[in-house]
C-alpha cells in the first residue's frame, strides 16, 4: 500500500477548552513528531480524549493554534483535514459488509471503482485481513473489527492517524496482542504520524515512541517511556506509570535524609525541603548481613505477607513509622530459601541509582 510520501508534524499551542465553566485543557502546548507514535495517558477526565477530539476537528477550542506540517487547522473541517480516525466502539456501519466499510472514505473523495477496489484490497492485507471483504460485520471477531476500522481509517492514505482507545472493549489476552500488531503496522507504514489515547500505562509503555501524561487538563511529563518510568519529574507520573511506594524525606544542608537516616542518590539533590523517595517495588531486595551496604540505601522493616504468583512473588512490609512498601521479585530459589516468615523483621536494600525524587504535593 502507497503511503502518502510524507508524514506531517504537528504543533499544539496554547489549546484552550472550558464546557460552561468547567476548565477541561489549560493553556496545553504539544508536538508532535512526524511518524512519530506518540500516546495520549491519564486517568478518566484528564482532557486526553477531548484534546485529541480537537485535533480531529470534531471539537472546537476556546483558543489556540494547530498547526500541521507548517499549515494553520484549527478552523477547519474534520472532512479537510485528511485525518484518519480509529474511534473506541470502531464505528462501523452495520449494514456494510467489510470491503464497503473499508470502502467508504475512498467513495466520499470521489476515488473510482477500479482504484477503489485496489486500495481496499492491498489495505485488507496490511491488516491481515485479506479474503474477508465480502464477510458481514456481525460475523467478525472483536479483534477482526478492531482491523477493519484501521483498515478504513489508512485507506485514503491520510497523513495522520488518530485512535481513540481502540483496544479497550477487547479482552486482555487479545488486547495486548493487538497492541503488538498496531505497534508493528505503524512501522511498516512508515512515514505516518500517529497519536493515540489511552489510560492504560502498560499498554502506552508497549506501543510509543513518547507518552504524554495527562492529568487536569495539562500534560505532566512528556518523555519515551524509559525516561518517563526511571525518572518521572511529579508523584503523579510516579504513581500512574507502574508501581510506586512513596516514603516521605527531607533535603537539608545537601543531603537527603528519612528521619534520621541518610538517603544515597545518583542524581543531585534537590532544593531544600520536603521530597517524596519513589520505590519501585521490582527496585527493591531483601539484604542478608554478608551483603555490602556501600552505596546501599537500608530500610528496616517487618514482614507482613507474602503472595506467590506463580513465577513471582509479592511481600509486603512496614517501616517502623508504619508506612507499608511493597517487594516484587522473581521466584527464585536463593531468594526463596532464605525469606523469612511473616512477622519477622527484614532488611530491604535500594541501589542510590534506583534512588528517585520527586517533589513532595
Amino acid at each position: 500500500m502507497s503511503i502518502a510520501p510524507s508524514a506531517l508534524p504537528i504543533s499544539m499551542r496554547r489549546i484552550e477548552k472550558r464546557f460552561g465553566s468547567v476548565a477541561v485543557l489549560r493553556d496545553l502546548n504539544l508536538d508532535v513528531a512526524a511518524g512519530e507514535f506518540l500516546t495520549l495517558l491519564g486517568p478518566s477526565g484528564s482532557g486526553k480524549t477531548t484534546l485529541l477530539m480537537i485535533l480531529a476537528g470534531f471539537v472546537r477550542a476556546n483558543a489556540g493554534s494547530i498547526k500541521v506540517g507548517g499549515d494553520e487547522i484549527i478552523t477547519t473541517p474534520p472532512h479537510r483535514r485528511n485525518i484518519g480516525m480509529v474511534f473506541q466502539n470502531y464505528a462501523l456501519f452495520p449494514h456494510m459488509n467489510v470491503f464497503h466499510n473499508i470502502a467508504f472514505p475512498l467513495k466520499q473523495r470521489g476515488v473510482g471503482a477500479a482504484e477503489t477496489a485496489e486500495r481496499v484490497e492491498k489495505a485488507l492485507d496490511l491488516v491481515k485481513l485479506k479474503g474477508l471483504g465480502e464477510r458481514r460485520v456481525d460475523q467478525l471477531s472483536g479483534g477482526q473489527r478492531q482491523r477493519v476500522a484501521l483498515a478504513r481509517a489508512i485507506v485514503f492514505e491520510p497523513r495522520i492517524v488518530l485512535m481513540d482507545e481502540p483496544l479497550s472493549a477487547l479482552d486482555k489476552g487479545l488486547r495486548e496482542h493487538m497492541q503488538i500488531e498496531l505497534r508493528a503496522l505503524h512501522r511498516r507504514l512508515g512515514m505516518m504520524t500517529t497519536v493515540y489515547v489511552t489510560h492504560d500505562q502498560r499498554e502506552a509503555i508497549t506501543m510509543s515512541d513518547r507518552i504524554a501524561v495527562m492529568n487536569a487538563g495539562r500534560i505532566e511529563q512528556l518523555d519515551r517511556p524509559e525516561t518517563l518510568y526511571a525518572t518521572p519529574r511529579t508523584r503523579f507520573v510516579a504513581g500512574f506509570i507502574g508501581e510506586s511506594n512513596f516514603i516521605p524525606v527531607e533535603c537539608r544542608n545537601g543531603s537527603v535524609w528519612y528521619e534520621d537516616q541518610r538517603i544515597h542518590t545518583a542524581a543531585p539533590s534537590p532544593a531544600p525541603g520536603q521530597h517524596l523517595m519513589v520505590v519501585r517495588p521490582e527496585k527493591l531486595r531483601l539484604l542478608t548481613d554478608a551483603e555490602p551496604a556501600s552505596g546501599v540505601n537500608v530500610l528496616n522493616a517487618t514482614l507482613s505477607d507474602i503472595i506467590y504468583q506463580g513465577d513471582s512473588f509479592v511481600c509486603y512490609a512496614v517501616l517502623r513509622d508504619g508506612r507499608q512498601l511493597t517487594l516484587r521479585d522473581y521466584c527464585r530459589s536463593d531468594v526463596l530459601a532464605r525469606m523469612p516468615a511473616p512477622g519477622r523483621p527484614v532488611t530491604l536494600g535500594l541501589d542510590a541509582q534506583d534512588t528517585i525524587l520527586v517533589a513532595a504535593d
